[in-house]
């Protein structure tokens, strides 16, 4: 910005800008770029900011006044956002999906021009009139001959100043006011009922359990009774847990800690749920699954119980959501929460963990890590194909194989709706015999494991003082230090008594 004498402001362009009459004489043999760069990306006929270029520049094509339209189109949004576009972090409806990848600057561009890949578009919800969120749109459009020009951009503004104008206009006259007055308070209260309602989800999972308990026939020491080893080893548990959102400006994971479960001193369960495109679904499943599980004990195996409570848990949250939708009480139609779930049994000497998605449990064994639980992900060949033969699209993107228009990489979850039956909830499950060798167990989501090894969760754990709590935050501590960009939650349960005063070096 500059100023000239008479002190009215001038837009300054750094020696980059063209009067549009001369942009008519510009072909491709005599286009080239002048000046230099400011920061950002710079190749030969490129000088800019990449977030901000449009395709044809990326190309290398000719830039014309509809190159500058697409740039004004994502800086519009960044306005109306406050999130610098491709970094948004806050856009729950898309995490850990498209706006969540690693992106280099080449696999960006590439996103840009090749798969039409653009910035997280401003909702309704944050009161942007439809009109300007379709002129955004079409300012970003991948055709520059699609794209309206700043005249046409500058009569539709003028027409909805117009137009907002006009209605306080009429607010103003006799007669008028209070009818119109009611009918905004009203518009204002549907568009809290359709957008914002906050649904206490958790809640919700804890009634929705409740619903089918039958808790005078619930007796879960039928589990106890049909494990008739003769024990060698009687584990003596202790545990801790430690969440932090990390990096991210929300946190999606939750978890549950219940030891003698159902006052039962042979019996504990743990989990971990990890959110994505929201936290709703995590949110109802701690609440919801444990619950079911606790109405199986006396029905069931503890194999089949926590398979059944897994499906019985999905069920129930994607028909709640559902009616929810059908209510008008979820932010958008097309909202499609989910969360990945890991949940681990102890029942005497037996150790039960059922896994969907990504989530893990290893088991410290004489010093060293064993995995109970695999990683359900695009990337790997026997999942994919499982996607893909259950009638899912399974597409390379960027940096990794991933699922559906949403781009999820896991490829097990509670919720997903809009992926199912494809992006199942059934989970693998599996039984260990616990015995005196065993030391303890490590329960994260993703956010730990994506930059902790398991030897190196086991070896931080052992040079750590040996308490529970203290080492769950210790490797979550660690993981955030490591750069992690995702929540991570992390429960340390000890299978046998330690002190907590002992460290190893």
């Amino acid at each position: 910005m500059q100023l000239d004498s008479n002190l009215y402001p001038h837009l300054a362009d750094f020696g980059l800008a063209e009067y549009k009459k001369n942009l008519k004489e510009v072909s491709f043999q005599n286009w080239k770029s002048s000046g230099k760069p400011t920061g950002g990306f710079h190749k030969k006929n490129m000088v800019g900011t990449l977030i901000y270029m449009a395709p044809e520049i990326l190309k290398k094509e000719i830039q014309t006044e509809k190159s500058d339209v697409y740039s004004f189109g994502i800086t519009v949004n960044e306005l109306l956002t406050g999130v610098v576009p491709y970094t948004d972090l806050r856009a729950e409806a898309q995490a850990h999906t498209v706006l969540e990848m690693n992106y280099t600057e080449q696999q960006l561009t590439a996103a840009v021009v090749s798969d039409g890949l653009r910035p997280a578009l401003a909702g309704l919800e944050s009161g942007v009139p439809a009109s300007v969120l379709s002129l955004i749109q079409r300012c970003w459009d991948a055709n520059p001959q699609n794209r309206p020009s700043f005249s046409d951009i500058v009569s539709e503004l003028d027409l909805l100043l117009e137009n907002r104008k006009s209605v306080k206009e009429e607010d103003l006259l006799p007669g008028k006011a209070s009818s119109l007055q009611d009918d905004n308070i009203m518009n204002r209260v549907n568009s809290v009922q359709s957008y914002q309602e906050n649904i206490n989800w958790s809640a919700q999972g804890e009634h929705s359990s409740k619903i089918t308990s039958n808790e005078a026939d619930s007796d879960m020491r039928i589990w106890s009774k049909s494990i008739n080893d003769a024990l060698t080893y009687y584990p003596v548990i202790s545990w801790g847990s430690f969440a932090t959102c990390g990096r991210r400006e929300t946190m999606e994971d939750t978890h549950f800690l219940i030891p003698h479960m159902c006052n039962e001193k042979d019996i504990h369960v743990f989990g971990i749920f990890d959110g994505h495109r929201g936290s709703a679904a995590a949110e109802f499943s701690a609440r919801a699954l444990p619950g079911f599980l606790q109405n199986l004990g006396s029905t069931i195996s503890p194999v089949n119980a926590l398979l059944e409570a897994f499906v019985r848990t999905d069920a129930v949250f994607r028909n709640e959501l559902d009616s929810h939708r059908k209510s008008k009480r979820v932010i958008q139609k097309d909202w499609h929460p989910g969360c990945t779930a890991v949940a681990a049994l102890i029942v005497r000497n037996r150790l039960f963990v059922a896994n969907a998605g990504d989530c893990r449990v290893i088991l410290c064994r004489g010093g060293h890590p064993y995995a109970l639980s695999r990683d359900h992900v695009a990337s790997c060949l026997e999942e994919r194909e499982r996607v893909v033969n259950a009638g899912g699209q399974v597409k390379w993107q960027v940096d990794t194989w991933r699922v559906g228009p949403a781009a999820l990489q896991v490829t097990r979850s509670i919720g997903d709706d809009d992926l199912k039956p494809a992006v199942t909830v059934e989970p693998e499950i599996t039984e260990t015999v616990l015995s005196s060798e065993d030391e303890f167990l490590v329960m994260a989501s993703d956010g730990l494991w994506d930059v902790v090894s398991n030897e190196e969760a086991v070896n931080i754990i052992r040079d750590t003082v040996k308490e529970p709590g203290m080492c769950s935050k210790r490797l979550a501590t660690e993981a955030a230090e490591r750069g992690s960009k995702d929540n991570i939650t992390v429960i340390v349960i000890f299978l046998r008594p330690v002190s907590t005063a002992e460290r190893i070096y």
